[in-house]
Order: C-alpha cells, then structure tokens, then sequence
C-alpha cells in the first residue's frame, strides 16, 4: 500500500480531443495507484495540469490558473502539483514553468504521461521535483484501464506526431515526427471497448490519420486499418480526425462508402479558400484538389457531413484571400466549422512573417465567416426534410432522440419502447425552431 491509496486527484485539461484522451490515460495511472478522482483541486492530494500550447489563449489560460495553486500548495505542502503535455514539450519550456511556477513539482512532457505513477512514487520517497522532457517515446506510450470520459464514445490512437510543418504549427516541435502504433495493438484495443465495455462509437486519433502506417515495417494503410477494424463484431461505428487533404485518396473515400460500420462524417480542414495563403501555411495542396475530394465524397456519399478548420487572418491575407475562403464556405456547404484567429506561435516560420494581420481585423473576418455558416446551417436544415439517417438511438429526458453520424440530433416523438443505445434508421419528418423530429424508419 502507498501513501496514496485512497487519496484525491484532479485532472484539469486544455486543448484538442488528443489532449482529453490523454489525459484519461493519466486517470487510468492515477486510479491504478489506488487513488479516487474529485474535481474539486482543495480537495485532491495530486493535481494533474495536461497543457496545450497550439493557441495562445490556451497557454495563457493554463498558467493563470496553475498560479492560483500556489496558495493551496502553501496551505497543504503534501498537494503534488504535475505539469505535462504540450506546453511542456516546447523549447525551454521545461524550465519557463519552473521559473514562472515555483511550487510545481513534477514537470513531463507528451511521450511519458504513461510514466506518471513512477514518477509521483519516485517524488514521494525523496521530494525533490522531478522534470523529465523526452525526445521520443520509451515504448508504447498507451495505457491499460484508461479512465473515460464518454460511456458511448471511446478514444483510440493509432498515430503520434505529424511530419507537415505548416508555418503555423507547434505540433511537429512538441509531439514529434510521426509514429504509428501497431495494427494488432490498435485491433485489440478496439475489440475490448466494442465487445467487453459495449462502446458504440470509435473515435480514431491523430495529428494525420491518413499517414498510418507510413512509418510501420509492416505494409498497411489508413483505409487497410479501417477495413480490419470493420470486422470485429459488434454493433458499433468508427470515425476518426483529423485527415490532411494531401494525404487522403480515393480508397479511404471507397472505404467510407462500402463499409456500414464506417461514419458517414469527415472532418478535413481546409485553412483557408485562398490559394496564396495556402501555399504561405505550407499545405501542400491547392483549392483545387481540395474541392476533387469534397465533391467525389458528396457524390458517392450523398448523406455525408462535412466539418473543416478555418484560420481567420494569417499573416498577410488580404480582404481578397478572406472573400475566397467566403466563397469556399458558399460552395462547400459545411454542416459544422471550426474558425480560429491566427495566434502566433513562437518558434514557428509564421510567427517571423511580416504583415501580421490587427486583431481588430481578425475579429471583424472570424465573425463574419460565423455569420455565413449559421446561415448554411439554417438552408441545411432545410435539406434533412424527408430523407433517412442512420442514427444512434439514446433517450434524453424521456425523450427518444437519433444521433448522426454528423451529431446532428432527430427527436423521435412517442418512441418510449427501445433499448437504450442502439443504431437504427430514422427518417426526418418535421422542422420547427431550426430543430429536426422524426419516425424510426421500420
């Protein structure tokens, strides 16, 4: 028995989906040491800070609020504060949170979260602050029993790291080049959630999951992955994110569209509708190419949902550049987007461009772009009318409710007898209010 048997953790998280499931890996070391979870940080033994630093905002946000933890480290000694992830990981990083956070006591980075409980025993025995920053993983930087946060959704990587450097990404710098975990680990990890913890949907993890594989003695793509995968039995849907346009080809998009147990759901970001600017991000790919992708996927897949990132005033776009990305949006029709104000990120080749775009501006074009897609959400709603969904069926306060693949929700009205959680065909039948009713399609 430890000393921290039965004691309090806090695991407080920033950043992307990547980030959310590692830090259920954290949760899944803490728990196996004997350690029971609180959200509540005066009231946990071992806090746990798993950073981000791909956004400003983030990293402002994380330190802000690990200095309001020095008043309970002065108030309780025995509070073992750990910092890990992103923020970590950048140049001199380690040392800007030691020198800035005083009181911190543990300090790793995005390949040794595994490690966490060795390190927190290590600390325990003689109290001196640990920091360890690695360059590369050890080994197999999963963990066994992670503690999720989701009951129907679980998380799965199966590639670390990115080998693109766009001009205005941290990601290469703190997670790496790219490195693929093994089929067979990714298909046993799999096969339990599905058949032994009963997980409906798989949400397939990577900076670029289109590159799995590459990097692997064995012989074996993304869309080889997915197919495998497909046959475990079970009652169950896989999506993934994040693809590069680069890198996804026509017999992921085949795929997609042969395999039922497949989403009909793609999230590929474009950056931006400027072909000028996409060249400055080093995307590796023209609107062209991008829209080849986005129309063969709506005609083999016509219920398809689309999502995309936008980047809202990289340095030196102009009202020209901003008005294409405009246009993209009209042509595209997203059902969902996610824009962002370009954040300068030192470190990377953008933040030494000239030309920065005021923030003012930035703030004028981001709002803009939300405007116009609330707008296409409202026309695309209009569109569900009369056809059918294959939905996961849960109930929501009494209520029976149809979840796409694209998360869109379907009330289903009157339907009481069902078993919770399951697939089935809903057709929409009604629109009121932007919200979408339904019938179980029979």
């Amino acid at each position: 028995m430890t000393k921290f048997e039965g004691r309090n953790y806090c695991v407080v998280t920033y950043g992307c989906q990547m980030n959310v499931h590692e830090s259920e890996k954290i949760r899944g070391v803490l728990t196996s040491l004997g350690m029971l979870e609180t959200d509540n940080v005066n009231k946990a033994m071992v806090i746990v800070f798993n950073t981000c630093c791909v956004r400003e905002g983030a990293e402002d946000r994380a330190y802000n609020n690990l200095i309001a933890l020095q008043n309970i480290k002065k108030e309780n000694p025995d509070t073992i504060i750990v910092v890990c992830g992103c923020m970590t990981q950048q140049k001199n990083g380690k040392y800007n949170i030691f020198e800035r956070l005083p009181f911190v006591d543990i300090v790793i980075g995005t390949y040794n979260i595994n490690e966490l409980g060795d390190y927190l025993l290590r600390y325990a025995k003689k109290k001196q602050r640990i920091i360890e920053i690695l360059d590369k993983p050890r080994g197999d930087m999963d963990v066994e029993n992670a503690v999720r946060d989701d009951k129907i959704n679980a998380y799965v990587n199966i590639i670390y790291g990115c080998n693109k450097f766009c001009t205005y990404c941290i990601v290469p710098y703190v997670r790496g080049r790219e490195q693929s975990r093994k089929p067979q680990d990714i298909y046993k990890e799999v096969k339990d959630l599905v058949q032994n913890q009963g997980y409906k949907y798989i949400t397939l993890l990577g900076q670029n999951v289109n590159s799995y594989g590459k990097d692997l003695d064995e012989k074996i793509t993304f869309s080889q992955l997915l197919t495998s995968l497909c046959r475990i039995e079970g009652d169950f849907k896989i999506k993934f994110m994040t693809s590069h346009p680069m890198d996804l080809g026509d017999d992921l998009i085949k795929v997609m569209k042969d395999e039922p147990k497949v989403a009909k759901t793609l999230h590929l970001p474009v950056q931006s509708g400027s072909n000028a600017m996409l060249k400055q991000m080093n995307r590796h790919y023209d609107i062209k190419h991008y829209m080849r992708i986005i129309k063969r996927c709506k005609r083999l897949i016509p219920n398809i949902s689309l999502s995309t990132d936008i980047i809202v005033g990289f340095p030196g776009e102009t009202e020209k550049d901003f008005n294409q990305t405009i246009k993209l949006l009209k042509r595209v029709k997203y059902d969902q987007i996610f824009a962002f104000m370009y954040s300068k990120r030192s470190g990377t080749p953008a933040a030494t461009f000239e030309n920065q775009v005021p923030e003012a501006e930035k703030k004028i074009r981001v709002n803009k772009l939300l405007r116009l897609q609330k707008i296409i959400q409202q026309e695309k709603n209009k569109k569900y009318f009369k056809r059918t969904y294959n939905c996961l069926i849960k109930q929501q306060n009494g209520v029976a409710i149809g979840i796409t693949d694209g998360g869109k929700e379907i009330y289903i009205p009157g339907y009481k007898y069902y078993n919770q959680n399951y697939f089935a065909n809903v057709r929409v039948e009604g629109i009121r209010n932007h919200k979408l009713s339904g019938v179980i399609d029979e």
